[in-house]
């Protein structure tokens, strides 16, 4: 999600000695050298959490109409559905890094996870429209914990693998978005046609995530937010300590530094210009002041993107099945449409995020993506049936706007409180700002009978969101910007 932007200086490659000594310095809690499997594990804990943070909304998409006939719903009040995940998001993800400074970060995603497993669990069955929007929100809840706390996480254990581990982790959760959107019909048929049971076998995914996060839960190793303690951050990962092969053996990506200036240990050599500190066995404690975020403009910029982003992104999964649908698609097909749209993210998730490291302005792929949401909507409105692949690509690719968004978080600040601070303002901000959307479309298809009009929102908003990526995508901190 995230690259750090350093500057000539500080992207030059730290001495072998230097970097194995700094290694070995950097312990677990306890003072005990890290530990292979711990590393194994958390990569795992978040692989399992980032296939869990999409299947509730996009399971629901490719079943919104038997939802819908079950419930009684009308285009309206499905509208407010689909309305709920974006502020069930802003509402709790501001609520992460507080939680992540009392309880740990890793206990925080394992509670988010049993949410999620409590929540898909019961809402097919919690009767009535009030019933099944408290469970979603109850999912919801620690979808949106675990969505603030990832880009943390990845940072903080990861310092050197941020761009990698970010592709990662959104491959996984593009994985687990297109997986849900595509088998959720089949198995729903599979199981007697029920859409209770093909919306409740998705608890048994969740459950399987909060496996690896237990042993995270009584060690508060990360919690972000409250200043990166390098003595809870154990050795990164990888074969050679400190470096950050790119492909292939390549040289390190840009901004992921071998040695970041708020993740070096202590005895690590200075940037050039710096005068060296002691040495010292204990490695450094990062003491940030807290930041007037509200007073960046890059912040501002990078929330409006993430909530035009969202935006797009929750009116795709929760509509794009129903507009193939009422184009006269089946119902199987539109399912696997939705699923195209989505898996487009598998590739291209990992590939953004280190090409936007790579870059000293994000603003052409932002401009990229928003080109290709333009042509898709265009499709849709003029042949959505003919050229349904087609349109579904284009929207899988725009829908991409979302890995860059959260790489971005991490490259707009140098800290890691900097990074968790963006990270709840920028989420919680955007989801705000995307709330009105997948409700708005649902009110103009009720009361227009076609998908002229929402099309038409959708075309419109693009236009704004490629203009503040542009701007987000400046090579620029939060932590200058706010402590002017």
């Amino acid at each position: 999600m995230m690259g750090l932007m350093a500057s000539e200086e500080t992207r030059t490659m730290t001495p072998p000695t230097v970097r194995s000594s700094a290694a070995h310095e950097t312990r677990e809690p306890g003072g005990s050298a890290p530990r292979a499997w711990t590393m194994r594990l958390l990569v795992l804990g978040i692989v399992l959490s980032a296939l869990n943070l999409r299947p509730a909304i996009t399971s629901l998409g490719a079943l919104l109409e038997e939802v819908r006939d079950g419930l009684g719903m009308s285009g309206s009040v499905a509208g407010l559905l689909t309305s709920v995940p974006p502020l069930c998001f802003a509402v709790f993800g501001v609520m992460a890094p507080r939680l992540a400074r009392r309880f740990g970060a890793g206990a925080v995603v394992c509670a988010g996870m049993a949410a999620i497993a409590t929540g898909l669990a019961i809402r097919p069955y919690a009767g009535g429209t009030a019933g099944f929007l408290a469970a979603s929100a109850l999912a919801l809840m620690g979808i949106a914990v675990s969505n603030v706390l990832m880009p943390v996480i990845v940072k903080h254990w990861f310092p050197d693998r941020v761009g990698s581990m970010t592709g990662l982790y959104s491959m996984a959760l593009a994985l687990g978005t297109a997986l849900a959107a595509a088998v959720t019909v089949p198995l729903t048929d599979t199981l007697g046609g029920s859409w209770q049971s093909g919306l409740a076998l998705w608890a048994g995914l969740a459950v399987a995530a909060v496996l690896p996060w237990l042993p995270f839960v009584r060690r508060r190793a990360a919690a972000p937010g409250a200043g990166d303690r390098g003595g809870d951050r154990p050795a990164p990962a990888g074969d050679g300590a400190g470096e950050t092969p790119g492909p292939a053996g390549t040289e390190p990506t840009r901004g992921e530094t071998s040695a970041p200036a708020s993740t070096a240990p202590a005895s690590t050599e200075p940037a050039r210009g710096e005068t060296s500190a002691p040495a010292s066995t204990e490695p450094a404690r990062e003491e940030a002041p807290r930041l007037r975020i509200t007073r960046s403009r890059t912040a501002w910029a990078l929330a409006v993107f993430f909530g035009l982003q969202a935006t797009a992104a929750y009116v795709t999964m929760g509509w794009m099945a129903q507009i193939f649908r009422d184009a006269g698609v089946p119902a199987g097909t539109a399912g696997l449409l939705l699923a195209v749209t989505m898996v487009m993210g598998v590739p291209l998730a990992f590939v953004i995020p280190r090409l936007a490291t790579r870059l000293p302005h994000q603003g052409p792929i932002v401009l990229a993506l928003g080109v290709c949401g333009l042509a898709g909507y265009a499709g849709l409105y003029l042949a959505p049936a003919a050229g349904a692949w087609a349109w579904a690509l284009l929207l899988g690719v725009a829908n991409c706007a979302f890995p860059l968004a959260l790489t971005m978080v991490g490259m707009r600040a140098r800290t890691g409180p900097g990074v968790a601070q963006l990270s709840a303002f920028a989420q919680s901000t955007g989801y705000l700002i995307s709330i009105p959307g997948p409700l708005l479309v649902g009110v103009l298809y009720q009361h227009s009978g076609g998908w002229g009009l929402p099309i038409a929102l959708m075309s419109a908003l693009m236009i704004p969101q490629m203009a503040v990526g542009v701007l987000a995508g400046r090579d620029r901190t939060v932590e200058d910007e706010a402590g002017r």
